[in-house]
């Protein structure tokens, strides 16, 4: 008999239980948005806030919301923009494939050395070492490779003590740039083809004591340039890429070859 009161109590409760549940699942459901559902889909899921909302469920609802364009996903670039705005019943608008970029040239064959470091491989860690690493110039890529180890694509490489970037493989997330202690790093067009490879603010005498191609303001290429696309300041060239047309004069005019 008390087997079977027993079977009756863990029954009843187990059914109370049961029905309980059911309906506060039905009165406590939160309703889903089946566009947000739809768009995040349609998002590669790399979550790597290169969009700069809190990975790609983030970026769904604000999507689904209106709070944020269809071809906000830099990963996804084109064919995601494509189909997110089918999703949303919008039109895609123009949008510029961007790639990331690295101000500096200065390679193990160019840069010069103030001496030879053997420490932790990592370049956030220069800043506690003397003169900020053993390169002479204080702006230089230091070679260690923090915005490789960042970068979940493979796009970026030390080749010859400078990061270099995959344009192919990049997809513009911004994540080496957020960690290069040096800001060495920016986002330009795809299909840009003329670089100042250089950030230093250095004065002339001190760059090319440190660097064998290194800007010295020197303002030739700021001068020849008829679209008015380069300009320098603090003792460097920087193009302005809306308004360069590539036309490689500045390049010609460059006495220390840091324009490539």
């Amino acid at each position: 008999m008390g087997f079977i009161i027993a079977a009756l109590v863990v029954g009843g409760t187990g059914l109370f239980i049961g029905v309980f549940l059911g309906v506060a699942g039905i009165k406590f459901a939160v309703e889903v948005d089946e566009k947000e559902v739809a768009v995040r889909e349609a998002l590669p899921g790399n979550n790597c806030g290169g969009c700069g909302y809190p990975g790609c469920d983030g970026l769904a609802a604000a999507i689904a919301k209106g709070e944020a364009p269809v071809n906000a996903c830099p990963v996804g670039g084109e064919p995601a923009a494509n189909e997110i705005a089918a999703i949303m019943g919008q039109e895609v608008g123009e949008s510029v494939r961007e790639v990331a970029f690295v101000k500096c040239g200065g390679d193990c064959e160019i840069a010069k050395e103030n001496y030879k470091y053997t420490g932790v491989q990592d370049c956030e860690m220069m800043a506690f070492v003397p003169s900020g690493g053993a390169k002479k110039c204080n702006y230089g890529c230091l070679g260690f490779g923090s915005c490789v180890k960042a970068c979940p694509f493979d796009a970026i490489h030390i080749v010859n003590g400078v990061a270099v970037v995959d344009k192919e493989a990049c997809k513009a997330c911004g994540k080496c740039i957020a960690k290069c202690p040096k800001h060495l790093i920016e986002l330009v067009p795809y299909d840009q083809t003329t670089f100042v490879h250089c950030s230093s603010k250095d004065k002339g005498k001190v760059v090319t004591s440190s660097c064998d191609i290194g800007c010295i303001g020197c303002k030739k290429c700021e001068k020849n340039c008829e679209a008015g696309a380069i300009t320098v300041t603090d003792f460097v060239a920087h193009i302005d890429y809306s308004k360069c047309t590539n036309c490689g004069k500045c390049k010609e005019e460059c006495p220390r070859n840091v324009i490539f």
